[in-house]
């Protein structure tokens, strides 16, 4: 099994590496990287290239490791119990199989995703330990232990919210996702919007490069935020060049709200752009001499 890249999922050399590595080892592959940069959208892309099943567990804050294994319904039995009903003379009836235990009894060797694992509380990566290596677990109400047909294929994701434990990495494969140059990033333009003005792409990666290096922006644009921004500059018909030439201080793009995600950027925008307009403005003439 191994992992090429699909139309609809450019994957640079380095990252194809670091799939068919964690496939060939076994291993889990952790994908670090900034918000936007395709880390849930590999796993999709690399059940579709491999055609495998895609088994997907999005992590919450509150989300426990037991959760991935099964859950015990204890108080639905004993409701049904009290009202006579036949099916709580069943344990089985009141176990419900987590994402794990799904991926562990495929029949065929799926993917599993877990992702944003960083959302979750410090130790619940430690937790999973033991059934990520053993690729086993027991379940106590009904004195059975679920083995895994086969290894899935674990894919697991983080935002770098919080470190995770050196136990936990030591098991994985890592891979940072590093975030696309221009060359890079007008492939993925040309993957979604093939039909799209090379003069609209050229512009808008510099506009959108440049935005991306003011000093002291609380959230960066993303990949996933400039592919909404030229799907909206193309449906408006919008020529950045134009706009520039009609007001060339103007430092904020058109549709900025799909760039820029909070008010502290669109402020400080607004600020550079004042400060600007200051400083290209006419030069006080001095006395004559």
């Amino acid at each position: 099994m191994r992992f090429e890249g699909t139309e609809n999922y450019v994957a640079t050399d380095d990252l194809r590496i670091a799939v068919n590595a964690a496939i060939q080892l076994e291993r889990p592959l952790l994908i670090k990287g900034e918000p936007g940069t395709g880390k849930t959208v590999l796993a999709q892309e690399v059940a579709k290239a491999l055609n495998v099943e895609l088994i997907e567990w999005h992590i919450k804050s509150t989300t426990k490791a037991q959760q991935g294994l099964y859950e015990y319904d204890a108080v639905s039995r004993l409701r049904d119990g009290q009202m006579g009903e036949e099916r709580a003379k069943d344990v089985r009836n009141y176990v419900k199989k987590g994402k794990l235990w799904e991926a562990f009894t495929a029949e065929k060797r799926p993917i599993l995703l877990i992702d944003e694992i960083d959302k979750a509380d410090i130790e619940f990566p430690n937790d999973l330990l033991q059934e990520l290596d053993r690729m086993e677990f027991y379940v106590y109400e009904t004195d059975e232990t679920i083995k895994a047909k086969q290894r899935p294929i674990v894919i697991i994701t983080s935002n770098n919210e919080k470190e995770l434990p050196d136990a936990f990495l030591r098991r994985c494969f890592f891979h940072f996702i590093k975030f696309p140059d221009e060359q890079t990033m007008k492939e993925i333009v040309d993957v979604h919007y093939p039909d799209i003005k090379e003069k609209l792409v050229s512009d808008a990666l510099t506009t959108f490069y440049s935005m991306r290096e003011v000093p002291g922006m609380k959230k960066k644009p993303s990949t996933s935020e400039l592919l909404d921004w030229l799907k909206l500059l193309m449906n408006e018909d919008v020529d950045l060049e134009t706009l520039r030439e009609q007001d060339p201080e103007k430092l904020t793009p058109p549709l900025h709200g799909a760039l820029l995600k909070n008010e502290q950027d669109v402020a400080l925008f607004e600020r550079l752009a004042f400060l600007n307009r200051r400083q290209s403005g006419p030069s006080p003439r001095g006395p004559a001499g």
